[in-house]
């Protein structure tokens, strides 16, 4: 598709760059406006609106992706998502290991990175040592246990996806988009927030067209990709440090484009705020669940958009794990916290809730 539009000076990933940005600064400054986070949704003190804004995405992100699929414009046959062999056990453990991280750190990585945008220096580091776990365990001293809990699969044959059970695509893809909008209608998220929302799922059905229809070059193919940051994010570092040597490509330019894109929304709404830790027991709080992230969401093969928002919409039973797990590791690490903090018999602290916080 892209060799039909006439470039000539332009490669497909260097279009890709400019994609990859200008999807980024769109997401930053979406995300920015809505406070968008599963962690949010899942522990926050408004979790029933911030969960309807959520999902109100997820349906969005389901219907443009599956519209895109019915008209021929992508497919996901070959991708990763919808491999015959399931490695279950790495999924659910990095689920599961993401989740507990992302409450931690009080934000999953999306939202720590717009946060970071905003002057959020414990986001910052977050950051920073998310990407630099997650870049040994794709290819670091921590590969063996990604390729050793990798390696235990289970053989799924042709049902790897939704559209393989009775139905199809249509059928699974509309049950999910309507029981997400019927949930958001009733969250009492405000009208505003879920109309960003809905532009945010756009967001993540224009990633699979852009980079896999709009920017196909069967000449130089570039990856099919959406809104993610595990594995954009272990790109980042390794451009940032080899630069000269590493071309640059969607996953760097996005990250770069989410942090300038909230940079711009905190400014402009008068919320840019430098923050930092409180204390050394907060600093290690947070590096422990950056460190959780970093391992899990490779292991998961995906963050919460990666693949929860931009994963369940290709209907992959992959993705709907990995969501499930980083759900459910959530909801444990929170529980353990709280338990944790009643049981010390020392009374809670009344402050306003931290942003992210």
């Amino acid at each position: 598709m892209f060799e039909t539009f006439g470039f000539e000076d332009t490669t497909a990933r260097e279009a890709s760059v400019l994609f990859g940005l200008g999807l980024g600064l769109a997401f930053g400054v979406l995300a920015q406006i809505t406070r968008f986070c599963l962690r949010r949704a899942l522990v926050g003190a408004d979790r029933r609106s911030a969960m309807g804004v959520w999902l109100t995405a997820l349906a969005i992100a389901v219907i443009g992706t599956q519209g895109a699929v019915a008209l021929g414009w992508i497919g996901f046959e070959d991708h990763r998502f919808l491999a015959s062999g399931l490695p279950v056990l790495a999924i659910v453990l990095g689920g599961l290991a993401f989740g507990a991280g992302m409450v931690l750190t009080r934000g999953c990585v999306s939202r720590l990175t717009v946060l970071a945008g905003g002057g959020n220096l414990r986001a910052l580091l977050v950051l920073l040592v998310f990407a630099v776990t997650a870049h040994a365990t794709l290819k670091g001293v921590l590969a063996p246990l990604r390729t050793g809990l990798g390696s235990l699969t289970l053989e799924l044959g042709n049902f790897t996806t939704l559209a393989a059970l009775p139905g199809g695509a249509p059928v699974w893809a509309t049950l999910i988009a309507v029981t997400a909008l019927l949930f958001a209608l009733r969250s009492g998220a405000a009208p505003l927030s879920l109309i960003g929302a809905a532009a945010i799922g756009v967001l993540a059905a224009l990633g699979w067209v852009g980079t896999g229809f709009l920017l196909f070059d069967e000449f130089e193919p570039i990856a099919m990709e959406s809104l993610s940051f595990t594995s954009p994010m272990s790109e980042s570092l390794f451009f940032t440090v080899a630069s000269s040597a590493v071309p640059a490509g969607f996953g760097p330019a996005l990250v770069s484009g989410v942090v300038l894109g909230a940079l711009a929304a905190s400014l402009l709404r008068g919320q840019f705020v430098w923050q930092s830790f409180e204390g050394a027991a907060q600093t290690g709080r947070y590096l422990a669940g950056a460190v959780l992230m970093g391992v899990g969401g490779v292991l998961a093969g995906g963050c919460t958009l990666g693949a929860g928002l931009s994963g369940v919409p290709t209907l992959s039973l992959a993705a709907l794990l990995a969501l499930a797990s980083i759900a459910l590791g959530g909801l444990a690490m929170n529980a353990i916290l709280s338990r944790s903090l009643s049981g010390s018999g020392a009374p809670r602290p009344i402050r306003p809730a931290q942003p992210a916080e």
